[in-house]
This record gives C-alpha cells, structure tokens and sequence, in this order.
C-alpha cells in the first residue's frame, strides 16, 4: 500500500474533531443553577443564601448583612444586584464571589423588586404607598425616570419581564398586575384586574414555560394563573396553604421547569409540580443555613454574562472545521478536472 492511499481523509479528521469538541462542548445533564435567595429573618438572618439548584442543599451565605434584602437580579455583566429596602438603595456584588462591589444606586425609595429591560435599563419597584416604579441606567445606575402610573401603583413589590419584552408588577396593595412598557418604562394598563380570581396582595409574578403569567395571592396562600396574553384568570394553580403555604411572596420557574414558592410565613421554600401545581417537596426546610423569612427567589449559575455559551463555541468549531475541510477537498478535486 501506498503513503498516498494511507493517508487519513482531511474532512474525516474534521470529524473527528467535531466529536472532541462535543465531549468539552455540551454541559453535563448533571449541572443546574443555583437558587438565590433573600432572607429576612432578623438580626444576624439578613443575607442574600446560596443553595444547590438540584438538590436544595445549603451552599453559603452568598452576601451577608443586607438589612431587608427584597429584590435581586444578575445583571448582564454577571454581577448581582440587590434592593436593600431599608436603605432605599440597590447594591451590586460580584456575580460568582458574592463580594460586595459597590452602591449601584441610592437613593431609590422603598426598593424592592428588580428587572432588567431590554433597553440597558433597569426597573425598581418602589414599594410605598403611593408607590412607583424606577427606571435606571444598566451600567451607570443613573436615573432615567419615576413612573408612577397614575396613582395606581401601592405597595409594589415583584417585577419581572415578560415573553412580550414589556415589564409586569405585582401591585401589592391594589391586588393587580400592571403593565409598563419595557423600553420607555411608559405605563400601558392594568393587566390583571383587581381581585380578580380571589387575588389578595399580590407580591410575586412570574411567567411560566406555557406563557401564561403566575402571582402569589400573600393574602389568600395560594399561586393564582393568568392568561399571558389577555391577563384574564385561567385558575388557583397552587391552592391555599397546599403543602403548608402561607403568605407567599416570591415566585420562579426552575431549570427543572417546576414552581419554586417563598412561603415567608413558614420560612420554606416549596416546589410544585410546573404543569399541574400539585405539591412535589419542601425544597429548602425552613432553617437550613439560616433561612427564615425568604424574599427574592433567583435561578443562576452566578458570573454569568453574555458570552456564548461552551456548546455554541464548540458547535462553531465544528462547522468552520468541517467548511474548510470541504473547501480544501473541493479545490483539490477542481485541481484535477482542470
């Protein structure tokens, strides 16, 4: 046998690099964010804690010392963001060491619940009553503008940003969600009604994988369901006290596609099931690591930021591996029909 009939193909070896590169590209099914939360439970037990994402294990008191930690947010630098509502003041810390970096922006009254837009800014619930929403710029911190949308805005305390691009809050004391256009911050309506379904307080709003938008009735222990489109009520997806529930606040859908709830008057934190609401677990007992009163509730790896994830890096290594194998065996073959 010849060298030249030995020799190994070149888009083959392309190929095969292809299979290395998936072996370092796809994460293991075994990783899963971690769960973030904000605790309120008296002095030395107001803390940002650490728990794993899978097993609801305590990882570590992720920030210490926030006095009334009620919002928390990663940024888009992979930093992390907290309201302290005592302080009327939202605090930045590093994203994967929790230390603290700086006073992001001060003063922002009544801080509570925080989103980031689409437009490099970010939303602050102020919860007061009259209260009002803050609209920050991402990087700079610096006020854009305090919407108060009309008056209707009392006690609000969750925020998030829904499939829409557009901001949702819970408006605690006026028992609705309304709706705030995620770029100008401009107040649209009320999306939710007022008690509509029995919703008494709402303090969290989360949308879930089907579209549709969830809130904690504090008031009534249970997770009310909304159209995601319409705002109209679907049903009671989490029924009252269901698995110990009571005066729920925060809300989110985990990697797992279920329904994490803060149960602040027992000091757990409760997951159900994510399509029928039925109760699974006590994820985090009350107690471990601390854990007495919980606020905010935040899925991430920590650190994170916009930079493509390994699979995508890996995925576009294949393919310009692969193009150039092509193109080589192509000009190759042009070579000997010329």
């Amino acid at each position: 046998m010849s060298l030249r009939r030995a020799k190994f193909p070149q888009h083959r070896i392309a190929l095969l690099a292809c299979f290395f590169a998936g072996l370092w590209a796809f994460p293991s099914p075994c990783s899963a964010d971690d769960l973030f939360v904000g605790n309120f439970f008296g002095p030395g037990n107001e803390n940002v804690l650490r728990y794993n994402g899978t097993t609801g294990a305590f990882i570590s008191t992720f920030v210490p010392d926030v006095s009334f930690p009620l919002g928390g947010a990663f940024g888009p630098d992979g930093n992390l963001y907290v309201s302290n509502s005592d302080t009327e003041t939202v605090l930045r810390f590093n994203g994967t060491t929790g230390a603290f970096i700086n006073n992001f922006a001060t003063p922002v009254d009544d801080a509570a619940g925080l989103a980031f837009g689409p437009a490099n800014n970010l939303f602050v619930a102020n919860s007061a009553s009259p209260g009002s929403v803050t609209q920050l710029n991402a990087t700079t911190g610096a006020l854009i503008s305090t919407i108060d949308a009309g008056g209707l805005l009392s006690n609000p305390e969750g925020v998030t940003i829904g499939p829409d691009k557009n901001l949702y809050v819970a408006n605690g004391d006026g028992n609705n969600v309304l709706k705030f256009n995620g770029t100008t911050g401009a107040f649209i309506g009320v999306f939710v009604a007022s008690g509509s379904g029995g919703l008494v307080s709402a303090r969290g709003v989360a949308f879930g994988p089907d579209g549709d938008l969830y809130v904690t009735s504090f008031g009534t222990n249970q997770v009310l369901r909304y159209d995601g489109t319409t705002g109209a009520f679907v049903d009671a997806f989490v029924a009252a006290g269901d698995g110990g529930l009571s005066l729920p606040r925060d809300l989110v859908f985990g990697p797992d596609s279920n329904l994490y709830v803060g149960s602040f008057g027992t000091g757990d934190i409760f997951r159900y099931n994510g399509m029928t609401g039925a109760f699974m677990d006590d994820f985090v007992a009350a107690g471990s690591g601390g854990l007495g009163g919980p606020t905010f509730l935040l899925f991430g790896e920590g650190g994170s930021t916009a930079t493509p994830e390994p699979s995508t890096l890996g995925l576009l290594a294949c393919g310009l591996a692969g193009l150039a194998a092509w193109k080589r065996k192509t000009i190759r073959a042009s070579g000997r029909l010329l």
